[in-house]
């Protein structure tokens, strides 16, 4: 089509080039339209990938146990073991540990049924100048571009997410009744570590940890590459 208008220009505007000329000419359009394609492949080809992983990532974490049973599993904050591991000595808070993990991871999977559109935001956002220096950057590069453009949006939006999942699974008010108990300890410390602000951090750094996984599965594994589009674009990372 763009080869077309140029030649159509030339004779609109009665300039029509020597034999020389024209095929300089095609050629240039020519070279012109395979590169823009070339780029456009590029793109797309990585933004599929990025849909890919995060589709799986948003449909792994979010379901019941998705977090819990995974490697991303949410843990006690580092700061507030100390308060978990006392407490646990007080009668009726024995197993203070378990029961807040499982609440946190709770509320996570809960998070990150908020993630899908904030995602594909960013992802359609990519430039084919970014793309083409993803594809042959590092092997986590297109992961790490969406961090990039997106963790600040999502830790926004999945804040109120995390709170109020934390209270519907009742995390928050076993967390209160926990450091109360703590605080009410002579000689100790009075604290109160941020919960709302870990959950969120550590559900993000696991989600983003599953698109990292699945992003060097398909630049390593030919076998992972689904469509024709992964095929032909990560088949210019491989040479």
């Amino acid at each position: 089509m763009r080869i077309l208008f140029l030649l159509s220009l030339a004779l609109i505007l009665n300039t029509a080039p020597s034999y020389g000329q024209f095929g300089k000419l095609l050629d240039k359009a020519k070279s012109a339209v395979n590169k823009e394609e070339g780029g456009l492949d590029i793109g797309n080809g990585l933004k599929e990938a990025l849909q890919v992983g995060v589709d799986d990532a948003v449909s792994s974490l979010s379901q019941k146990n998705g977090y819990l049973d995974s490697p991303f599993k949410v843990l006690i904050p580092a700061d507030a073991r100390k308060v978990v591991a006392t407490v646990s000595k007080v009668p009726g808070f024995t197993n203070v540990e378990t029961d807040l993990i499982n609440k946190m991871n709770e509320a996570a999977e809960l998070a990150a049924k908020k993630a899908g559109p904030i995602f594909l935001d960013a992802i359609k956002k990519m430039t084919i100048k970014d793309a083409t220096n993803i594809l042959m950057g590092e092997q986590d590069a297109a992961t790490t571009y969406l961090e990039g453009t997106s963790r600040k949006t999502l830790y926004q939006a999945f804040m109120p997410v995390i709170q109020n999942a934390l209270d519907e699974v009742g995390a928050r008010s076993l967390w209160t009744k926990t450091v109360n108990t703590y605080n009410k300890i002579p000689l100790k410390k009075k604290l109160n570590p941020d919960l709302d602000d870990h959950v969120n951090n550590k559900a993000l750094d696991g989600m983003f940890s599953m698109v990292k996984e699945k992003e060097e599965g398909i630049r390593n594994n030919a076998g992972l590459r689904t469509s024709p589009l992964l095929k032909k674009v990560f088949a210019k990372q491989d040479k």
